[in-house]
């Protein structure tokens, strides 16, 4: 009930303000489980891709959002939980593993499980070193996995900004990846970092984002702590890629491609 009352408000303000665009949203399978694997680059990424995309996406969210008090903490975890997110403990030791089995719970019920390898959202646009909890989930589930690009949601909002601006962002949606190959093999941590990397170059080449090959984590504490930021190096797989500098005024929305029009929903409980 929360999910549908939210999508039929939040889905036509979103298109209102910041009339966002989709490329390639034919790649995204019409039914059964699909899993979304974006790069991060504002807090609204987890709200603009649900309000978009035509079918129902479900997101992890840090648990402090559901347990507030009172009128306002209500409204919070109601709306949370209306745009998709599942609630997760991460304060304990268990927080990746209990992730990955809500996201295989959403898989079976063959619905879509948006997930974002880097970890937590860019300190800076560019693209950071994927976790491999997306490459175990895809094989532990069969899903195929479809990269997507958020485009100029960081220059929305940056970080500090609470309430997005009113500027257009969009969605690049690449072909769906699929690793039957490596079925099987889940627990191969060089299988895994394997296919990682590929999900990631595919986001890259998508959001034209520069990449380095650390952590977004480990930037963000030496950040923190006043280190110097390591050399940017761009993965030797993508000769020719188009490597877009951060900072620069994201790409307009292509000529060909239609305007996102309001979609019928499938029934409450179906895929």
């Amino acid at each position: 009930m929360f999910y549908w009352l939210a999508k039929a408000v939040l889905g036509p303000l979103v298109r209102l303000i910041y009339k966002p665009w989709i490329w390639g949203g034919g790649n995204i399978p019409t039914k059964g489980p699909v899993i979304l694997a974006s790069n991060h680059l504002a807090v609204f990424d987890s709200v603009f891709v649900p309000a978009v995309l035509p079918r129902r996406v479900f997101f992890i969210a840090k648990s402090d959002y559901f347990n507030g008090r009172g009128l306002k903490g209500r409204l919070t975890a109601g709306f949370m939980r209306g745009i998709g997110m599942i609630p997760v403990d991460r304060s304990g030791g268990r927080s990746a593993a209990t992730s990955l089995e809500k996201g295989l719970k959403v898989l079976k019920s063959k619905h879509v499980f948006g997930i974002y390898p880097e970890g937590t959202r860019s300190p800076d646009g560019r693209l950071y070193r994927g976790k491999t909890g997306v490459a175990r989930l895809a094989l532990r589930s069969g899903a195929p996995v479809v990269p997507i690009a958020m485009i100029g949601t960081n220059l929305a909002q940056p970080i500090g900004k609470r309430i997005p601006k009113r500027l257009r962002v969009g969605i690049m949606v690449g072909e769906p990846m699929t690793f039957a190959e490596y079925q099987g093999m889940d627990e191969d941590r060089f299988v895994l970092r394997e296919i990682t990397d590929q999900i990631m170059f595919e986001i890259m080449k998508l959001s034209g984002q520069e990449y380095v090959d650390v952590y977004a984590a480990t930037m963000k504490a030496r950040l923190a702590s006043g280190a110097p930021a390591p050399a940017t190096e761009v993965p030797d797989a993508a000769p020719g890629a188009h490597v877009r500098p951060p900072g620069l005024e994201p790409p307009a929305p292509p000529e060909n491609e239609a305007e996102p029009e309001d979609e019928s929903e499938t029934a409450p409980g179906t895929s």
